[in-house]
């Protein structure tokens, strides 16, 4: 692009002077240029980038169990082992997050398999118990009828 179509575009829409567009770009020219002679320093740009362990505080699945499956209030005490490791995470302190976090997984998994196996129980007795009460009431309806 030349300097006469570039005056035209720039100053119709930005209203700066030409000359003000043309300083611009010698100085963003001069400052992406190469450095010049053999003495001029070489510049270099480092970043660090954080690498930020994840730890999984398994708090949705203790609030799941706190609600829903506390038998043994193991939910509620995996609930608060997942906030203590996710008041860990928050300060920093990645070792500590991640032993709350284990505890908490562990409480999850007992207070998960507890439920489950208690529920199931429960829905067995209450089953065979309702099926005990429609035989003995079947075998008392024929014995009075056979009186």
């Amino acid at each position: 692009m030349n300097h006469t179509s570039q005056h035209f575009l720039t100053s119709a829409g930005t209203g700066l002077s030409p000359a003000y567009e043309m300083l611009k770009e010698e100085h963003e020219v001069d400052v992406l240029a190469a450095p010049r002679g053999p003495a001029a320093p070489v510049r270099s740009t480092v970043i660090n980038i954080r690498t930020e362990t994840s730890v999984p505080d398994h708090i949705v699945w203790s609030l799941f169990n706190t609600l829903c499956m506390n038998w043994f209030c193991l939910g509620f005490v995996a609930f608060a082992y997942s906030v203590k490791s996710r008041d860990r995470k928050m300060v920093g302190d990645v070792i500590g997050a991640q032993s709350y976090a284990s505890t908490a997984k562990c409480l999850n998994i007992c207070a998960l398999l507890l439920s489950l196996l208690l529920t199931v129980g429960a829905i067995i007795l209450l089953a065979t118990g309702a099926l005990i009460s429609m035989e003995a009431i079947s075998r008392m309806v024929n014995h009075l009828d056979g009186n």
